[in-house]
């Protein structure tokens, strides 16, 4: 088997809107070439399907095992082309490939996390060494099986000296929060990490219902609307945010038809707030659950990842809201406390597939990883089920 350190991480994250293929190497780790594929729309369609559970009393619009089925297919698939638009002399150095799958459901509570992939159908067609399945040995030791990017998010390059949390804002947002180096150059100790609520996903679904875009381009129309402080506090007292960490949560708790019953509780007997103002809002609530579950650590800054760093309007409430709860005597001639993840050498939109990388690589050295800090496993285990390649 190739011992080579270089890994390749692949993710499809809660957005739905692609798949990201970034190859690494661990020692040292760096990111050394990335590649992006749109998911096809019949194949969101099918997951869009999939992640959305039924009314009590609701029939399934199509058969939900052959459509699983056809989804994991078509996924393995999209997967297996994205590792092939890396460069060929990246592929043939990497020792490994850590595939994160789709989730579809996530259901801690009930001890189970579903992410549809096929690791053997993926191995055969990339002739590689595949790692999948990573949470179900992190919920089988009472973890909450996520988030799992925080010990990667824990060894990221130049963490130490940039902020004390890591901030990835997908779909859904979770948060890393690292207790200071105990030596110059040291790992970080992970004090905590775990689910703070909604990301990019409510924006995208609202923006899509009411301007048929995929997404806020710019958080321009957001910036066309004004915050309702009372929406934004009616939004705020779901119970999820009140719950100690660990915690995660996932499309089953924060989508559209959440959203939109929350809207029909607040606009009862009263007027209810223009698209635009929701939007406002929902940039307000994403960046304020934030900011609230870091508040009792104190970070002193934030390094900020996944689609939401390309959101200026979200990255500007961010810093706004980190000023103003946190850090109110800092001088606006400072630098600003939340920044991109470009900052300190890795892109944001790679910071995922990246981890799964490193995850696999630790897999393939049969290495235990401790995650009771962020999912409340009891011990350390060894993350995901790994399929082989055909002999050459």
């Amino acid at each position: 088997m190739n011992d080579s350190k270089q890994a390749i991480g692949l993710m499809s994250g809660t957005s739905l809107d692609g798949v990201d293929a970034v190859a690494i190497t661990t020692a040292p780790l760096q990111t050394i070439a990335h590649a992006s594929l749109p998911m096809p729309a019949r194949l969101k369609e099918w997951l869009t399907e999939l992640c959305t559970p039924l009314a009590p009393g609701q029939a399934p619009a199509t058969d939900p095992i052959d459509l699983l089925g056809l989804a994991r297919r078509d996924l393995t698939d999209l997967y297996a082309e994205a590792v092939a638009a890396l460069p060929a002399a990246i592929r043939a150095q990497a020792s490994v490939i850590g595939a994160h799958g789709q989730t579809i459901r996530h259901r801690p509570e009930q001890s189970f996390s579903l992410q549809i992939l096929d690791g053997a159908r993926l191995a055969e067609a990339t002739g590689l060494p595949v790692v999948t399945d990573f949470r179900s040995a992190d919920l089988a030791a009472g973890g909450q099986g996520a988030p799992l990017a925080p010990l990667f998010h824990q060894i990221m390059p130049a963490t130490a000296s940039a902020a004390s949390a890591v901030v990835n804002v997908g779909g859904i947002a979770n948060v890393t929060v690292l207790a200071p180096a105990d030596t110059a150059g040291g790992t970080r100790r992970l004090l905590a990490g775990f689910d703070t609520g909604p990301g990019n996903r409510l924006l995208d679904d609202w923006c899509q219902l009411h301007r048929g875009q995929p997404f806020d381009a710019n958080g321009q129309w957001a910036a066309s609307g004004k915050a309702d402080s009372a929406l934004l506090t009616h939004l705020l007292a779901d119970p999820f945010f009140g719950l100690p960490a660990p915690k995660s949560t996932g499309r089953e708790d924060f989508s559209l038809s959440w959203l939109q019953d929350k809207l029909r509780s607040f606009a009862a007997g009263q007027q209810a707030p223009a698209p635009a103002d929701v939007q406002a809002t929902l940039v307000e609530l994403t960046a304020a659950s934030i900011i609230a579950a870091v508040a009792d650590y104190r970070p002193a800054g934030l390094v900020i990842c996944g689609g939401g760093a390309a959101n200026p309007v979200l990255m500007q409430a961010l810093n706004a809201q980190f000023n103003t709860r946190l850090h109110a005597d800092r001088q606006s001639a400072e630098p600003p406390p939340c920044v991109s993840s470009s900052r300190i050498g890795i892109d944001p939109q790679q910071v995922e597939a990246a981890a799964f990388g490193w995850l696999a690589q630790q897999r393939l050295q049969g290495l235990a990883l401790d995650l009771s800090a962020a999912t409340g496993a009891s011990a350390p285990r060894i993350l995901g089920a790994m399929y082989l390649p055909p002999p050459r």
